[in-house]
């Protein structure tokens, strides 16, 4: 394995948390899926791991050097959990396409959180 490409972001929660507050389910459906949904939403505190999924989403996007371009939408990016907790990174559309194309193989991510940031870490590796 080789290294492609290495992210980061760090994200208020308040942000977030204004976010939902304001657009509710419009920017629920929007920025996650519905497993992620399921999964943030049963948690005490939701609003920090929305923002952890915010950050990690940003960091995948800087590690595979495209940004929010190329048609790629907030959902094609996917943060579920295995089993035992930690986050693994699922790519749909054209998030997946782009990463097949540039011969990106896995995105490992890493996310932290607390009262008032989320920060995530990614790095986007090749066979």
């Amino acid at each position: 394995m080789s290294v492609f490409g290495i992210g980061t972001d760090i994200t208020e929660t308040t942000r977030v948390g204004e976010m939902i507050e304001k657009h509710a389910e419009i920017f629920l459906d929007r920025v996650y899926t519905p497993k992620e949904q399921q999964y943030c939403g049963i948690r005490k505190a939701a609003v920090q791991h929305y923002t952890g999924r915010w950050a990690a989403k940003e960091a995948i996007l800087k590690a595979m050097g495209t940004g929010w371009s190329k048609g790629i939408h907030w959902t094609d990016i996917e943060i579920l959990n295995r089993m035992g907790g930690a986050p693994e990174v699922h790519l749909h559309g054209e998030a997946r396409n782009i990463c097949e194309s540039m011969g990106i193989s896995k995105i490992l991510i890493s996310i932290s959180h607390c009262k008032s940031y989320a920060t995530a870490v990614a790095t986007a590796v090749t066979d």
